[in-house]
């Protein structure tokens, strides 16, 4: 169950307490206590594989039409109570009130609705027939042949806090598309909403077993879904250290995986650039969750000759920024995750400072914050490519500024970490923009934009993933190609 503080796990369709009691979930901006989540012990997780095991025969057969109704009714019901899913995301993640209204629980119902449709998409893929000579094996002739697309089995669903629940119905949406079972594992420190999420998939008609949901504060049960048997396919969204961990637990059991880990994102602004809008672009590290957000532009990588105008824009723009309570509709700053996670981003930001950076924007706590997990918005300027703010993902507010001299060492400098998920290019001219995209190591790139297109294969090179998702590229990610061949 998940109604007012009573927060259960849900195995096999029945809901229970966790083995392990409960953990209390706090507010990053009033360090007030949520509500209490249950915390699943090994073999609850266990329990969860199994029954998505014993739930798959059936819900694999379910027609399109079937599945389709129900993604499509879950998508409506979310919509329908979003006044009662908007305040707790709100109060579980610190996120502001226009990014909780805006970009958490609509866009859940958006993806929802995305994959309802999606489970029309076909899932054949004709081929050419192809004329063989007979061989001892089998007579000659023309074979007809085919790919399907087969759902792969029994999915875990590991994500991040950031997003809680549009990350997990990113998830969720295609792989119940495509036929498979799922277990939900939510992020220990905000796993509230998405437990709430799973009820709600529950009260529209999903059957038992289809959708499970484990949660925990140790890495006690999302490991034993990794490890489980039952499990064939593993969907993670979180750090590169999990990720690295996952695969290899994984990768003992050949399991498919699906990592969208860490990013460091690089704004290369060149020479011709329009300078407010790189500004403003680049400032979305501050504006968009506090810089809690793996696509988010953090290495300002900007050409000499702009170099003093662009950092003097975004120190101007920190400057400014509300930092403040999440609920007040002009705060544009919220606080980060946790306490431990403030003391990581300021070890971040004194590393930077002893390293020779110069600390020309925030760089503490906003004082007239008496409670809460605040950060300023940070930029740091005069850095070099080989400093640990430039190379090492912080997750929060802080923006590094890098001056560079000629395209190829920019583009040096934004292929010069482990890091390979979404980099961004601004320039005048959309052809050398282009040109210089298809130099850049990274899953995706943004030119002139930090928008996202929802229907392009999302994901990482190098440290930021394998695998690919979004669109129709979710569907794929979930599914299995199974040949099929005929004499004609």
């Amino acid at each position: 169950m998940a109604s007012g503080d009573e927060y259960q796990l849900l195995i096999g369709g029945s809901w229970v307490d966790g083995d392990n009691g409960t953990y209390s979930i706090i507010n990053p901006a009033t360090e007030e206590v949520v509500g209490h989540a249950p915390e699943a012990s090994a073999g609850q997780a266990q329990a969860a594989a199994g029954a998505a095991r014993e739930a798959f025969d059936a819900w694999s057969r379910t027609t399109p039409e079937e599945r389709s109704n129900l993604l499509d009714a879950a998508g409506k019901a979310l919509l329908a109570r979003r006044d009662e899913f908007i305040p707790l995301v709100i109060a579980e993640t610190g996120c502001t009130a226009t990014v909780g209204k805006s970009m958490q629980v609509p866009q859940a119902a958006t993806r929802f609705q995305r994959y309802a449709r999606g489970a029309f998409e076909s899932t054949v893929i004709p081929l050419p027939p192809q004329e063989v000579a007979g061989t001892p094996l089998a007579p000659g002739g023309l074979i007809g042949a085919i790919a399907r697309r087969q759902p792969v089995g029994v999915v875990a669903c590991i994500t991040s806090y950031n997003f809680p629940i549009v990350n997990m119905v990113g998830k969720i949406a295609p792989a119940l598309a495509m036929g498979n079972t799922v277990i939900v594992r939510p992020a220990g420190q905000d796993p509230l909403a998405v437990i709430k999420l799973v009820a709600l998939l529950e009260d529209v008609g999903f059957p038992p077993g289809v959708v499970n949901v484990v949660s925990g504060s140790t890495p006690e049960s999302g490991e034993a879904l990794v490890a489980s048997p039952d499990v064939e396919m593993v969907s993670f969204t979180g750090s590169s250290v999990v990720g690295a961990r996952i695969g290899e637990v994984a990768g003992a059991g050949m399991k498919r995986q699906l990592l969208e880990l860490g990013g460091k994102g690089a704004a290369l602004v060149l020479d011709d650039a329009d300078v407010k809008n790189a500004i403003g672009m680049i400032g979305s590290v501050w504006t968009f969750h506090s810089g809690q957000i793996c696509t988010a532009p953090t290495r300002a990588i900007v050409h000499r000759s702009i170099y003093e105008p662009v950092v003097a824009g975004l120190a101007k723009m920190a400057s400014v920024l509300k930092v403040g309570d999440p609920l007040e509709r002009d705060t544009v700053v919220g606080p980060v995750i946790t306490e431990a996670h403030r003391g990581r981003i300021e070890g971040y930001i004194a590393s930077g400072r002893e390293e020779g950076g110069e600390i020309v924007a925030g760089g503490g706590r906003p004082a007239h914050m008496e409670k809460g997990w605040y950060v300023e918005p940070t930029l740091i300027a005069e850095c070099r490519g080989g400093m640990r703010v430039v190379q090492e993902e912080i997750f929060g507010p802080v923006v590094v500024a890098i001056p560079f001299d000629d395209d190829d060492e920019g583009i040096a400098l934004a292929n010069g970490t482990d890091f390979g998920l979404y980099d961004y290019v601004f320039s005048g001219d959309g052809a050398r923009a282009m040109a210089i995209s298809r130099r850049m190591r990274a899953g995706n790139i943004g030119i002139n934009t930090v928008q996202r297109n929802q229907e392009t294969p999302f994901g990482g090179t190098k440290q930021s993933g394998v695998g690919r998702d979004g669109g129709s590229f979710g569907l794929h990610a979930y599914s299995d190609l199974q040949s099929i061949v005929w004499p004609g």
